[in-house]
């Protein structure tokens, strides 16, 4: 049931907004103000082409091609042409919940009223949205300069009747879904295929996905961190404010806080205050200067999407003068290019394996006896019985891909159109390699979760109200081990649960939420 409305001006759209209509909570709507600029804009291109003046992406042909002009009776077709022309991507098709954020990315652009784009177009797009018509996109294609032109158009072809709908895992042909939704498709006029083609939604989407699964992911990572630490009998003494205030990187200063709210209350942390250890191991003292970073190349990523969401990128832009009228209203620049979200994606993906990497050793430092001071493995019976060893050999398996991942996709570029788009982002390639790489970094977390509970079941004590709620939570999905089982079922189902937030929600009602 759709549970609130998402009203759009170019300007004021949030990430959990995104979320929210790209899940179906939200239905959306173009704020009333929005309208006065989307039709001066739309007010400028018709006088152009009334007038016959020859603007770029209004009355030329396109990339390399730009120097041919095209004649007013061809201005729809030359538009209808583009979209057919670059419908053209690869590979597996989008999901409805990617769909969806692409598509109220890309409408919340055309709101900021300097894309020229008809009311129609516009008017469509939410339709779309708002009946749940998913066009079929194949997801590969986009070279993230001159916008996600591949995989746009093939939502572009669906305003207008052509293509396919996403349906039960399959597709229809667009027409179909139209009939019976009682929408006709739109009859596109100058500059409305380059306006919905021409723009950064879809890397945005991608990006905005992982963005919000990483806000959960985080928090779990430092509570994960914080069993494993009771279960090491670990000091705290490293996330002491003072340590913090020396070096006062907000990351490591906000982790450090975190883990101290984390572990108030634990009896082990207590019950081993007086302990001859002198220093713990890198991946447990260490923890607030590395999660720290990561944390950083997170909210470096969530500022640069809380701009790139309320932004005009497609080309050219309109900026209407009434009083002044003439070509220089229409400026050609380079707002398509996404450079900005390539690199800051490219950052969270090295940033995830580090996270991924330090997890990973956490386990091998649980599972070594001659280390842990914990029966080998884990293990009730060692020798006889293997415990969770080859939990820590998928981890290693899953941090291998992540590794892959964090090489930067912004790296490589391409010449185009015939040398006029000579450098491009990969902008939609880092952020897929960004949104899946979170399941991986889920994955490793799960692992470490499901090890660091095993290891708490032999502490004396209990460890704190966070990490013992979370600990009967994992149990409801992976119980003690009475011996040896496969526990890939578990493993999977721990991920899902870090990705989804549920438990984080829980845990924070329960017993108190977390310095964010």
């Amino acid at each position: 049931m759709t549970e609130s409305v998402v009203v759009l001006d170019g300007t004021t759209l949030s990430l959990p907004e995104v979320l929210s209509v790209a899940d179906g909570k939200a239905t959306v709507t173009v704020s009333e103000s929005a309208w006065a600029g989307i039709n001066a804009a739309r007010a400028v291109v018709d006088r152009i082409v009334t007038s016959g003046e020859t603007v770029y992406g209004i009355n030329t042909g396109f990339g390399a091609l730009v120097r041919e002009r095209i004649s007013p009776e061809d201005l729809a077709q030359l538009q209808v042409n583009l979209i057919r022309s670059h419908a053209t991507a690869l590979g597996e098709p989008m999901d409805a919940r990617s769909v969806r954020a692409m598509m109220v990315v890309r409408l919340n652009s055309l709101c900021k009223g300097h894309s020229g784009i008809s009311p129609v177009c516009i008017q469509q797009l939410a339709a779309f949205l708002n009946q749940n018509i998913h066009p079929f996109i194949p997801r590969i294609g986009s070279l993230g300069a001159s916008g996600d032109l591949a995989p746009l158009s093939h939502l572009a072809l669906a305003l207008m009747g052509e293509g396919y709908i996403l349906s039960d895992g399959g597709r229809v042909p667009t027409r179909e879904v139209l009939l019976q939704k009682g929408l006709i498709p739109v009859e596109f006029t100058a500059k409305d295929g380059l306006s919905l083609i021409n723009g950064t939604s879809q890397m945005t989407a991608f990006a905005t996905l992982a963005q919000q699964q990483l806000a959960n992911v985080l928090v779990f990572a430092d509570l994960i961190l914080s069993a494993s630490m009771d279960a090491r009998t670990c000091s705290l003494t490293p996330s002491d404010p003072l340590i913090h205030q020396a070096r006062p990187h907000p990351g490591q200063v906000l982790v450090a806080e975190r883990l101290r709210a984390i572990l108030h209350g634990s009896e082990i942390l207590t019950g081993h205050a007086d302990c001859d250890r002198v220093q713990d191991p890198y991946s447990f003292r260490c923890a607030p200067q590395v999660h720290g970073a990561v944390y950083e190349a997170y909210q470096r990523l969530t500022e640069m999407l809380n701009i790139e969401l309320n932004s005009a990128t497609d080309n050219p832009l309109i900026f209407p003068n009434p009083t002044n009228p003439g070509p220089h209203e229409v400026k050609s620049q380079g707002n398509f290019h996404g450079e900005i979200v390539a690199l800051a994606c490219d950052g969270m993906s090295l940033a995830m394996f580090e996270l991924g990497s330090i997890s990973e050793r956490r386990i091998d430092q649980m599972l070594d006896a001659s280390r842990s001071e914990l029966p080998a493995f884990l293990a009730l019976n060692s020798g006889l019985e293997s415990g969770l060893m080859i939990v820590q050999y998928v981890a290693g398996a899953a941090l291998a891909e992540l590794h892959g991942q964090a090489s930067p996709r912004s790296a490589f570029s391409t010449s185009t159109s015939a040398g006029q788009e000579d450098h491009v982002s990969m902008g939609a390639t880092a952020a897929w390699n960004l949104l899946s790489g979170v399941r991986r970094l889920a994955e490793v977390l799960a692992c470490e979760l499901l090890v660091a509970c095993e290891a708490l079941e032999h502490a004396s004590f209990p460890s704190s109200p966070h990490v013992e709620g979370l600990r009967r939570l994992v149990r409801t999905v992976a119980p003690a081990l009475q011996g040896d089982r496969s526990t890939s079922d578990e493993l999977m189902k721990l991920a899902e649960e870090l990705l989804a937030g549920r438990w984080l929600s829980r845990l924070e009602a329960e017993h108190g939420r977390l310095p964010r």
